[in-house]
């Protein structure tokens, strides 16, 4: 009997330890968040370049402590479509057991997957889509630390006004603009507010076609733009199309006054699908590049040495300072709120008040009322010589840089 007893208080202080070992292991466990981007298909290459952003900032996050006391862990989850968002999301919150969301190269994706992720009542933070209805849902779990497309329709008009239109010597009023763009809510989005901006400037817009992302022929795109004999051709969409739209054009033999990509058109891909001698002057917007001033975008050289020791290259897109950049923001949000509550998380970002220019990528930190980042801005590069470089605004470009001509060879 004196055994027995003994073994069961033995037994007991055991089952005590184990529960307090095994609850102190939870507490420990990492943070998981789901990185939805398209790993697989035809913007592998760019999802995996926005992860990256969040795998550099992750790294800086763990080294300073973590988050909440906890080491952060990224899960990927690989979604190259909208439905594949919602399937991705549902896999990760049940079977890995995710904590958040971050995201996405693609808009279309970010709507389902954000959607998605409320419904397990999980934080979907978004550094890179960018069409305007991802914020005007008024989702409790959305917020975006980065631009939207009314930045891109809004940068546009001013490299119109303030580039284009002295390169050509005329005013904004005097300029004929065709607007091509990639039919999802993304390009379609930014399309409708270029338009409107460029009427109210007093450009006249000569025609607005549209076409799948994954088109493979924009021959009737390009003929129908070439007819309207534009001064300016503005095209917003992805890097397949942005390609294909530049190679139609060469091919037809359109030489419009001046060329302007928004959100495409700056990545070593497009360098080797066109060749250096016919990009030489087109002009990108897009998001703030590593060769922008110091003092527009403090840290921005950090990031880069970063970027090379940890991936051997230099980054493929720009993309990546933005999606790293936003993972900071949103770890000070998370440390201001002490939660991964998406409302708590919310109320805390709410509070941010970081000036431009407070982070690599140029960006600010504040909210509106739908949990817009409203300093978070683009930056506009020229092809030079087979480069990038910054040309606008003129704070974020190097001192001496010069617009080179804008018309095709």
């Amino acid at each position: 009997m004196k055994h027995s007893s003994k073994f069961k208080k033995w037994a007991s202080a055991a089952l005590v330890t184990a529960a307090a070992l095994a609850s102190g292991a939870v507490m420990a466990q990492n943070i998981k968040i789901g990185a939805i981007n398209p790993y697989s298909g035809p913007m592998a290459l760019y999802g995996t370049e926005v992860t990256r952003g969040y795998e550099l900032a992750v790294d800086q996050i763990n080294a300073s402590g973590g988050l909440l006391g906890r080491k952060v862990e990224l899960v990927r989850g690989d979604a190259s479509n909208p439905q594949q968002g919602i399937a991705t999301v549902e896999q990760l919150a049940v079977k890995d057991r995710v904590d958040m969301f971050l995201g996405t190269y693609i808009s279309g994706i970010s709507l389902t997957a954000s959607d998605a992720a409320m419904r397990y009542n999980k934080l979907y933070w978004e550094t890179n889509a960018v069409a305007v209805n991802l914020t005007e849902r008024g989702l409790p779990n959305f917020i975006r630390s980065g631009p939207d497309g009314n930045s891109f329709a809004v940068t546009s008009v001013n490299v119109i006004r303030n580039l284009i239109a002295p390169n050509l010597k005329k005013d904004i009023k005097d300029l004929k603009v065709w607007i091509e763009h990639e039919d999802s809510i993304y390009g379609t989005g930014i399309a409708q507010v270029q338009r409107k901006l460029l009427t109210d400037a007093g450009a006249r817009v000569v025609g607005v076609g549209s076409h799948p992302a994954r088109t493979i022929d924009l021959n009737d795109s390009v003929l129908r733009a070439k007819q309207a004999a534009p001064d300016v051709v503005v095209q917003t969409g992805y890097v397949p199309d942005g390609n294909l739209l530049l190679r139609t054009i060469r091919e037809q033999g359109f030489k419009p006054g001046a060329i302007l990509m928004v959100g495409t058109g700056d990545t070593p891909e497009t360098l080797e699908a066109i060749g250096a001698a016919y990009l030489e002057g087109i002009l990108v917007i897009g998001y703030p590049r590593n060769d922008i001033s110091d003092a527009f975008g403090p840290g921005h050289r950090a990031f880069l040495a970063a970027y090379r020791a940890k991936y051997k290259s230099d980054p493929i897109a720009p993309q990546c300072m933005a999606a790293y950049s936003g993972t900071l923001i949103m770890a000070e949000a998370i440390k201001a709120a002490g939660s991964l509550d998406p409302e708590k998380v919310r109320a805390a970002a709410a509070k941010l008040d970081k000036p431009e220019s407070s982070y690599p990528s140029g960006f600010g930190a504040k909210f509106d009322n739908n949990m817009q980042n409203v300093r978070a801005w683009f930056t506009a590069s020229q092809w030079q010589s087979g480069k990038m470089v910054t040309v606008f605004p003129q704070n974020a470009a190097l001192s001496g840089v010069t617009v080179r001509p804008l018309g095709r060879p």
